[in-house]
């Protein structure tokens, strides 16, 4: 029999399900997350509780530990630079396979399992992602030369079609996008997801951008959660130093995606059992938002 605090939640639940039927979130999916097999099963859940009662999720996914434990496999060492993959021709094509591939069809199935109708994407289905190799610089302050370092097939968005996205999302589908781009010299580029994720959102205009993440959110400088933070606030925090480390990139994401024209960007714990619908329809919510 239900609880009385079960039947709250869904009180609670209710006027957020009436704001937001027809509004499209996007989600970036990764972290622990992805690994732990209950919060798989839990994401999965709420993508599809999200389609049921009217909202049209896009799923966009990492899987930087899965392409790690392969080129594990096959013998070849993975190398980073400044925190992002070193990427040659093998690399990529192990990239692509695992993203596009295994990742990617790993939660389509798990959705449609759970009764959704998710589809599978690369970004190279229909020139969707458009991009360029990304150009890395040295860190300031470093004395190191001023060069472009070359990580290989390492993008940066340039532009997204978001015709196909749409015509699924506003159909019973679910689209599932691995972050992978096509340069217009023809390369096929390895594409940092919260990035993909940040970008589409603003084509889309989406009501809000989730990024799960393995913390609890933004925290000030007392080392307190933010619950709410608006981007001035924000951009306040970051000159401060008070965010900081892989923190930055993410908030930065958030608030690049709400001066394009999403609702608002969430930070969310995806540590945390079914996160993505706590975020959305509780009052309390798992994480940090930050908006306009």
């Amino acid at each position: 029999m239900p609880s009385s605090s079960s039947v709250g939640l869904l009180i609670e639940a209710l006027p957020y399900i009436r704001k937001f039927q027809g509004k499209t979130f996007v989600i970036k999916y990764g972290g622990n997350a992805m690994v732990d097999p209950t919060l798989k099963d839990g994401f999965a859940r709420d993508i599809v509780l999200m389609k049921l009662v009217g909202m049209n999720p896009v799923v966009v996914h990492g899987g930087g530990p899965q392409i790690g434990q392969l080129l594990a496999r096959i013998g070849k060492e993975s190398r980073f630079i400044q925190g992002m993959r070193v990427t040659d021709q093998e690399t990529m094509d192990v990239v692509e396979m695992v993203l596009g591939g295994l990742v990617n069809k790993e939660i389509v199935h798990l959705i449609n399992r759970h009764g959704g109708k998710a589809v599978g994407l690369s970004g190279k289905d229909g020139a969707m992602i458009r991009a360029r190799k990304l150009s890395l610089r040295p860190p300031a302050g470093e004395g190191l030369p001023s060069e472009i370092i070359d990580i290989g097939h390492v993008g940066e968005v340039t532009g997204i079609d978001a015709e196909l996205v749409s015509l699924l999302d506003t159909g019973d589908f679910i689209p599932v996008i691995a972050p992978i781009g096509i340069g217009d010299d023809g390369a096929t580029y390895n594409i940092n997801a919260d990035l993909v994720a940040g970008y589409l959102a603003g084509t889309l205009r989406a009501e809000k951008l989730l990024l799960l993440t393995n913390t609890a959110g933004v925290l000030g400088g007392d080392g307190h959660l933010m619950t709410r933070v608006d981007a001035a606030s924000t951009e306040r925090l970051i000159a401060a130093g008070v965010i900081h480390g892989g923190m930055l990139p993410k908030v930065r994401c958030a608030l690049d995606a709400v001066a394009a024209g999403v609702g608002s960007a969430h930070i969310v714990d995806g540590r945390v059992e079914h996160a993505v619908l706590l975020e959305v329809l509780t009052d309390d919510g798992v994480g940090t938002l930050i908006h306009a």
